[in-house]
């Protein structure tokens, strides 16, 4: 009896076991744990953190015996660790099922808050209390509330649980039950909760919201929603669209008011000035709002007749009142092209009434490239005078040395382009044409000329005054005798006489030769001295140098 006696208590120690209270004495429970055995635990022990103990005398409780008999021959039996052995079993199944489990937040701890899950403790991390941020978590203590483990580890004991998962799940079921309520095309009364860059979230009912962006806030231009609504607005919104499998709202405003686009291209025909509002300004033109919800475009290069390469905002500032024709209608698209500068006078068709082509005016160089002279005519406007209309005789290339910037220089008005922005000059063009200073002058006639330069391969003559027609005569056609044909026999400044050889009136080149002249002279002298009749020879007639000429 006695070895079954000690081999029955040792089989009984560190286990669970079934008690009965038998007495409550002052804050302790005296439990009959069998083999004619009682032990005491605190009444604390009997009850969750925050709320009473609630054990009377005969129930029966489960014990964890640490030892069957102590120094006082009582047994020492722990409530609190069969309630952890007895929770642990328990949430574990429940963590399997994914279930929710029932616990109180009892102490905060250094990145969160302790749980007590019935007996076992688990740990709370601050980013799972809430769906927002809890500044202030006293509330939520020590009463009885449901959450999510998230992770078990029995060997280290360490229970993760959340609280935000259950908000989140209810939220959802929540959402989803009043999302089933809700049509696209509804009509309903919410309250501004946040603003963002781009919209406003509106919460139609509790926990349940839907977005509201800025483009849908109103059919006019806006750059922030904060122009139109605040935070704790109460707004009424129309239900654009339901995502079925998100089940994300989307909200406007401006759907509860007609479409001001419609029939657009009948309110504001082509051709037609309107009064706008300057609303955007951009690097590539400014937006005028014409009514509520209409804006057109005005293009940069639409702005202005004569001011190019320049930032629109120096020409127009926002919400200044402006003048503007509508250029094209696009109701599809939406777009409307207006054009600021067809509401002004356009100061080439005013110049090109003004000073009609052939008109010479006066200018000053306002600048000089490659292709030639840009002349100032107004204040606003400028001609070009090409290489090729700078002079006569020289090329555009020698020509435009003579000019610097801020001379000032005559010109004729060769053509105006309105449509083009574009007026062509002549310098040249202001005199007269040496080429039709020659009159009838064909081939073959004589002209007389003044030599204006000596060069290796001939001499340059010009035809009448200071103002006439420059040639060139080749060394080869200076003289009828080759020993003549030398440039340097000439100087600048002689004046002779030479045969017109070749005219290109259309390419502006005459040929002479004073070689052709005296062959044709030689010929002349001939024909009327040199006849049989006269008995006189060729050689008495042209002398010694016709001789040497025959030689050669």
């Amino acid at each position: 009896m006695l070895e079954a006696s000690l081999i029955d208590r040792e089989d009984f120690e560190e286990t669970v076991v079934t008690g009965l209270v038998t007495a409550i004495e002052k804050d302790m429970a005296v439990i009959d744990v069998g083999l004619k055995t009682e032990g005491r635990v605190p009444l604390k022990e009997f009850a969750m953190s925050g709320q009473d103990a609630t054990i009377a005398v005969g129930d029966k409780v489960e014990v964890f015996v640490e030892r069957v008999e102590n120094a006082n021959g009582e047994a020492v039996v722990s409530r609190e660790k069969a309630r952890r052995e007895e929770a642990w079993f328990r949430l574990e199944k429940q963590f399997e099922a994914e279930e929710r489990v029932e616990g109180v937040i009892f102490n905060r701890v250094k990145g969160g808050f302790t749980v007590d899950l019935d007996g076992a403790v688990a740990f709370l991390p601050g980013s799972q209390v809430d769906i927002r941020p809890v500044r202030d978590a006293s509330p939520l203590m020590n009463i009885n509330q449901p959450f999510r483990i998230l992770k078990m580890d029995k060997r280290r004991g360490n229970i993760v649980v959340s609280r935000r998962s259950i908000l989140e799940e209810d939220r959802a079921e929540h959402r989803q039950e009043v999302v089933k309520e809700l049509t696209e095309g509804d009509e309903r009364d919410g309250i501004v909760k946040n603003i963002t860059d781009y919209g406003a979230f509106v919460e139609l009912a509790p926990g349940v919201d839907g977005l509201l962006h800025v483009t849908d806030m109103s059919w006019s231009r806006i750059n922030h929603p904060s122009e139109v609504i605040n935070v704790n607005d109460t707004v009424r919104v129309k239900i654009v669209k339901i995502n079925p499998e998100t089940h994300r709202i989307s909200l406007g405003i401006k759907q509860l008011h007609p479409d001001p686009w419609q029939g657009v291209s009948a309110k504001y025909p082509l051709s037609a000035k309107f009064t706008g509002k300057i609303t955007n300004i951009t690097d590539y033109g400014a937006f005028v709002e014409l009514e509520d919800g209409i804006e057109g475009l005005v293009h940069v290069s639409e702005m202005s007749w004569v001011k190019k390469n320049v930032h629109p905002g120096k020409i127009v500032s926002t919400s200044q009142e402006v003048e503007v024709m509508v250029l094209e209608v696009d109701e599809s698209k939406r777009r409307i092209s207006l054009g600021l500068k067809q509401c002004m006078d356009n100061p080439w068709a005013n110049f090109s009434e003004t000073f009609p082509i052939g008109s010479v005016v006066e200018g000053e160089i306002k600048n000089i490239t490659e292709f030639g002279l840009f002349v100032g005519l107004t204040e606003e406007l400028d001609g070009m005078v090409h290489l090729t209309d700078l002079d006569w005789n020289q090329t555009g290339e020698e020509a435009i040395k003579a000019y610097e910037k801020g001379q000032t220089v005559q010109a004729k008005i060769l053509d105006v382009d309105p449509d083009k922005e574009r007026i062509s000059l002549g310098v040249k063009q202001v005199g007269s044409d040496p080429l039709d200073d020659l009159g009838d002058v064909n081939r073959g006639d004589d002209v007389t000329c003044t030599v204006t330069a000596i060069e290796t391969g001939g001499i340059e003559v010009q035809i009448g005054g200071d103002s006439g027609m420059k040639a060139f005569i080749r060394k080869s056609d200076l003289s009828k005798d080759r020993t003549e044909q030398r440039p340097d026999r000439f100087a600048v400044g002689d004046r002779i006489d030479a045969r017109v050889t070749g005219m290109d009136r259309t390419s502006r080149r005459i040929n002479l030769s004073i070689k052709a002249r005296e062959t044709a002279e030689e010929k002349q002298a001939v024909e009327q001295y040199g006849s049989a009749d006269s008995g006189a020879s060729l050689g008495d007639i042209l002398g010694a140098a016709l001789k040497d000429g025959d030689k050669e």
